[in-house]
């Protein structure tokens, strides 16, 4: 790092911001056709995008060109959906379309790529082209978006002292091989090469990250440049503040910002101008809704608000996208998490213009007509919602615990450690593993298991021979009253709730990452599963066993599995449809659908309460599998053989919570 900066801005850092089956009933081909013809494009040759400093606008094939654009993550839209999503953009005037690429998405394991079924990022780059879209790309390597960690992958933690977004040789050791093999495969979707990139984002929202490493932001820029050409123009996004441009710009770099609705807009651009004294006017992020945090209220931001200052920036020729323009789903164990330790919910639909669900909404059609005051609305019907359809209730029953499962559910002999060991150290990224010990003395009156560091990353569901005890909670100190003999087993179940996205603790290691105490004594001599719960849901590996005669309800055994199926009605059109999962009466825990992985329930946290299912997740040939493993309680009305989850057909997001409301003053953009 360098006492002075190379970048033209003033001030310091501090924040990061975000502050949104093929299309039914239309033939999205026909459109592609009519919107490629419309457009006529140069010969690749021919084919250039750049910045003209002395009429403040890009140039798109020599012509001064304003792009109006939306974000779409692909990483969180079911890929047969990603067409209707796109053309739905397309048929709102839009011209542009914005994605992440998030590097764990893509790189789970050190050298091991995957760019296939969903993760098929070049198919989705190549949608856009054919719909008429053009794509404004953010390959990070770090990204945020509330996805886990930023986009980095969690192995880069198996070196614990590794300065991440840094250029800490090690940290940059990974990025040049990972972006060694992603830019190569990009550069022909470039504009300039035929395709529909026309500028390419470094990093993100740097500004806002403590490290404020110039050399860093250097050697990305020339990895950029070195794999994509100096024709390709690059920028970087921070927030509308020179305290944040002043560590996220670099010379020779576009710098941009982004701010919501009801900001001053000679003030934000105004925060541009101090690194861009001339070019065009760029809000990167302009927020149409926000994200939800568990036990936080559903966030929403007005229709009213998003279109009155969209119309003020079109009206200043400025550049905009809007983030969202769909937010999807966090399906899995995506979602990222703030800090004080807060991670946000399976939903991510951001109160966007398109729902979760892809449906247009009364502010994607506001947005529509600001939009075509300043651009060519294509002619033709716009893509209606998909349709969805209430599948009922559907009986589970109880198949066993974890315990019962164990040697199922265990990806490799256990480890024993005096210490616990993280789920890095254990070369594990997501879901859950199991800490077993025995009690080291005899505990005749309730004595508090705790963690003195608050080394619970992030939940830990305590049973003693199987008997449940209680949750040991991140940033909480109260611990969990143990009685019990010498010797007795202790399994402490630790369940990852997402890394942290965004700000300095974005090294967030999961599992038991510090000692528990039992009374005033170390807890040592563990035992350590690493689990693979979705791979043995996905093999039928969890299924009910036999001789087992425990109640379905109530907490008898701990963290439990529940299995179900039910078939797709016949005799009805379109089937299989989108549907939404409730579960009521439930606590907390995670489902999958014939092995494909929902997401995290957590109904009695608030505020999502169903889960989308898209309908790819389904199947019309054979009856439908569901898998629950709750957590810390099924429904109290569950029989002695069965419970019931409902398939319904409408979401809901905005269910009750047990936290106090949040106020989102407008305009402004804290983290993201």
């Amino acid at each position: 790092m360098e006492a002075a900066p190379a970048a033209p801005c003033p001030a310091r850092r501090s924040r990061r911001a975000r502050g949104l089956a093929a299309a039914p009933g239309v033939s999205a081909l026909l459109f592609a056709a009519s919107a490629l013809a419309a457009c006529a494009p140069a010969a690749a040759g021919s084919r250039s995008f750049s910045i003209d400093r002395e009429r403040d606008t890009f140039l798109l094939d020599g012509q001064p060109f304003r792009y109006i654009s939306g974000s779409v993550h692909y990483s969180r839209v079911p890929p047969a959906y990603w067409k209707d999503r796109l053309l739905k953009m397309y048929m709102a005037g839009l011209n542009a379309v914005q994605t992440y690429i998030p590097w764990n998405f893509h790189e789970a394991a050190p050298g091991v790529y995957d760019f296939s079924h969903e993760r098929d990022v070049f198919r989705f780059l190549q949608l856009a082209n054919d719909t008429g879209l053009l794509v404004v790309l953010r390959p990070g390597p770090y990204v945020c978006g509330e996805w886990e960690m930023g986009g980095l992958p969690s192995w880069l933690l198996q070196k614990p002292t590794i300065a991440l977004r840094t250029s800490d040789p090690d940290y940059m050791a990974a990025v040049e091989r990972w972006m060694g093999v992603l830019l190569p495969k990009l550069k022909p979707f470039l504009y300039q090469n035929g395709g529909p990139i026309i500028t390419v984002q470094v990093e993100n929202e740097y500004g806002s990250y403590y490290a404020c490493d110039y050399n860093y932001l250097r050697a990305l820029a020339a990895l950029f440049s070195g794999h994509l050409g100096e024709e390709t123009v690059l920028f970087t996004t921070d927030g509308a503040g020179t305290s944040y441009l002043k560590c996220g710009t670099l010379q020779n770099i576009y710098a941009t910002v982004d701010f919501g609705p009801g900001a001053n807009l000679t003030q934000a651009f105004g925060a541009q101008r101090t690194c861009e004294k001339t070019g065009p006017l760029v809000n990167s992020e302009f927020y149409t809704g926000w994200l939800d945090n568990w036990r936080h209220p559903h966030a929403t931001v007005s229709k009213e608000a998003v279109a009155k200052t969209l119309d003020e920036m079109l009206a200043m020729n400025a550049n905009v996208n809007m983030y969202m323009f769909e937010g999807g789903t966090n399906f899995a164990y995506w979602n990222g998490a703030n800090e004080p330790y807060s991670p946000q919910p399976t939903s991510y639909d951001y109160d966007a213009p398109l729902t979760e669900a892809g449906d247009p909404t009364d502010k994607y059609f506001l947005i529509r007509s600001v939009v075509s005051k300043y651009n060519r609305i294509p002619e033709g019907p716009i893509p209606p919602p998909t349709p969805k359809y209430a599948y009922g209730a559907v009986a589970l029953n109880m198949a066993g615990t974890v315990t019962d499962f164990l040697g199922r559910l265990a990806t490799s002999p256990p480890v024993k450690s005096m210490f616990p060991l993280t789920f890095e150290q254990m070369k594990q990224s997501f879901g859950f593993m199991l800490y077993r010990t025995a009690l080291p003395v005899d505990c005749p009156t309730p004595t508090p298991l705790l963690s003195p560091l608050n080394g619970v990353h992030d939940r830990g569901y305590v049973t003693l021979d199987g008997v449940p005890l209680g949750v040991l909670q991140r940033n909480n100190a109260s611990g969990v009253n143990v009685t019990g003999k010498a010797g007795s087993r202790l399994d402490i179940l630790v369940e990852n709730m997402g890394r942290i996205n965004y700000g300095r603790h974005i090294n967030d290691f999961k599992g038991l990452t510090d000692n528990l105490t039992l009374g005033l004594t170390p807890i040592v001599n563990w035992t350590i599963y690493s689990l693979d719960v979705d791979g043995a849901v996905a093999s039928g590996a969890v299924q009910p066993l036999r001789g087992r005669s425990d109640a379905a309800g109530g907490p008898s055994g701990g963290p439990t599995f529940y299995t179900g199926t039910f078939s797709i009605p016949s005799g009805l059109p379109d089937l299989p449809m989108d549907t939404y999962l409730e579960l009521p009466g439930w606590t907390k825990g995670q489902v999958w659908i014939n092995g494909f992985n929902l997401g995290r329930y957590w109904p009695a946290a608030g505020p999502q309460v169903t889960l989308f299912v898209p309908a790819t997740a389904l199947s019309t040939t054979a009856p439908n599998n569901v898998s629950v493993l709750e957590l810390e309680a099924a429904p109290a009305s569950c029989s002695p053989v069965s419970c019931a989850v409902r398939f319904v057909d409408r979401p809901v997001l905005n269910g009750t919570v047990h936290a106090p409301a949040r106020v989102l003053p407008l305009g402004l953009a804290p983290w993201h």
